[in-house]
């Protein structure tokens, strides 16, 4: 028999790990706070030994590394974006992940990967844009006009009815 594995429900956890260093802290025996949220003995020394370390241990701490901006530094940095790439130094209009990790190295002195530069975009608020792809050039009507007449010269049309099959499988 196969066993089932489940994601990890890490809010669902998180909160149940409160709610029992809560319990222990008001004086709850380790053992009924272990049969109440089900969970191991175990976890719940773990629990008691970190709340008697430091009796706000069971207050929610930030996961991760703390980020090397400050939020007046990604302040400037949405400002600086949204001036554009042209008037930050760049040749083109087009923002890259590659020229944002630059961008906040010269201006901040602090070196991110382009993955961690999309968090810290995404957390910002901005979203990935894709060009249109489309020259300023462009003559619509030259493109209508090609539809409408070469487009059908060019196009292969199906081959007559009573032609015969290349088919080697099927009867003629």
């Amino acid at each position: 028999m196969a066993t089932k594995r489940y994601r990890r429900d890490f809010k669902s956890l998180e909160l149940r790990r409160r709610k029992g260093m809560r319990m222990l802290a008001r004086g709850i025996a380790q053992a009924e706070v272990a049969r109440t949220l089900e969970v191991s003995r175990q976890t719940t020394s773990s629990w008691a030994k970190k709340l008697a370390v430091n009796p706000q241990a069971w207050r929610r701490k930030p996961l991760g590394r703390p980020s090397g901006l400050d939020a007046m530094q990604k302040k400037r940095l949405g400002e600086a974006l949204l001036a554009g790439a042209i008037a930050n130094d760049f040749p083109t209009e087009l923002w890259t992940l590659a020229r944002v990790a630059k961008l906040i190295e010269r201006e901040f002195g602090v070196r991110y990967s382009t993955v961690n530069v999309w968090r810290i975009l995404r957390e910002m608020g901005f979203s990935n844009q894709r060009p249109t792809g489309r020259a300023i050039q462009r003559d619509e009507a030259a493109i209508r006009q090609w539809r409408a007449k070469r487009w059908p010269a060019l196009k292969k049309s199906p081959a007559a009815k009573g032609a015969p099959s290349s088919s080697s499988t099927k009867v003629d």
